[in-house]
């Protein structure tokens, strides 16, 4: 069960401070309405993918697992060409790790309840 907690708590800390980033560096950058709205969106989609395994825990685990492959491979791709490697290579851990690991974790608890 704490596995379980933690997994939960990791989602959604990694969700929450995700949506509260891209908010807070959209209004602190002035960025127009429209694009603000985007990243407002991709942060509300974090946090609905986090809240998944709480009433799913595999469908969740998985959802959790590839999103995180999938902003793992799409972020780096896509950050500004002018950030340094160290830069880029942190942001991606913190961006696709969490929900990665709380995927992972949630998958785990799932199979344990089934065996």
């Amino acid at each position: 069960m704490k596995s379980v907690i933690t997994a939960r708590a990791l989602a959604l800390l990694w969700a929450g401070f995700w949506t509260f980033f891209f908010v807070t560096e959209a209004w602190a950058w002035k960025t127009p309405g429209h694009v603000t709205a985007i990243w407002a969106g991709i942060g509300v989609l974090f946090l609905i993918v986090a809240l998944v395994p709480w009433a799913w825990e595999g469908g969740g685990g998985v959802l959790l697992s590839a999103l995180g492959l999938l902003v793992g491979v799409a972020y780096p791709l896509w950050a500004p060409s002018r950030l340094s490697f160290a830069t880029r290579a942190t942001t991606t851990l913190a961006l696709c790790g969490p929900p990665i690991v709380a995927g992972i974790i949630f998958l785990r608890h799932r199979r344990a309840l089934a065996a």
